[in-house]
């Protein structure tokens, strides 16, 4: 006797959820803004994220980045921005989970070895921490490192004025600084009282 054939499917048997369309399109969006340099690994990453509720790891615009913010391996201020949606809200995160969202990435390991050696990290981290030392590495200095950290982490829009907290600019300043080791604690304290005497008085007449 003669075997079946394969089941034949017409148009009108494939059901397609009415929310696929927009799925792909902004599954297309993200990844032309996001570049990944590993696109499979990358499109795991993102799906994986989304059937969890996690933020995927999508830049929110194309870098326009000056050279001297752009590592030649990739790393980028936007792609730190990524991470810093990703993992910002945690607070506290393993290495662990650091290591996966930033291989998600496609970034470089050895960036990432030289992190975690330069602050001796181990276990459960400070999220902040390890992205002021990602930060350093993509600056010239540490003036330029703090810059790019308030441009990360503020709430104002973008072009505005990058304001953060000024408890948590003195802690990144206080850790870049012990880990750069040729900045004196003298010297840290003198910048951050007059630091602080600037950000009171900007207060005081926003406030007037």
């Amino acid at each position: 006797m003669p075997q079946p054939s394969e089941p034949y499917y017409c148009s009108q048997q494939i059901h397609v959820p009415p929310e696929l369309p927009d799925i792909l399109k902004q599954f297309t969006k993200a990844a032309i803004r996001t570049q990944p340099q590993d696109l499979l690994a990358w499109c795991s990453a993102y799906f994986h994220a989304l059937a969890v509720g996690e933020v995927p790891p999508v830049k929110e615009r194309l870098d326009k980045m000056m050279s001297t913010q752009k590592d030649a391996t990739g790393l980028t201020p936007e792609l730190l921005r990524v991470l810093n949606r990703q993992l910002g809200p945690k607070r506290v995160v393993s290495l662990e989970m650091i290591e996966d969202r930033w291989n998600d990435l496609s970034l470089p390991k050895e960036i990432f070895d030289d992190i975690v050696r330069i602050g001796d990290l181990t276990g459960d981290v400070k999220w902040v921490y390890f992205l002021a030392l990602a930060a350093s590495s993509l600056s010239p200095d540490l003036t330029s490192s703090l810059k790019l950290l308030c441009e990360i982490l503020t709430a104002d829009p973008d072009g505005g004025a990058a304001r953060i907290p000024f408890p948590l600019f003195k802690d990144l300043y206080l850790y870049l600084a012990k880990n750069d080791g040729d900045i004196s604690l003298e010297t840290c304290n003198t910048a951050l009282e007059y630091l602080e005497s600037q950000a009171r008085l900007m207060f005081s007449q926003e406030t007037f």
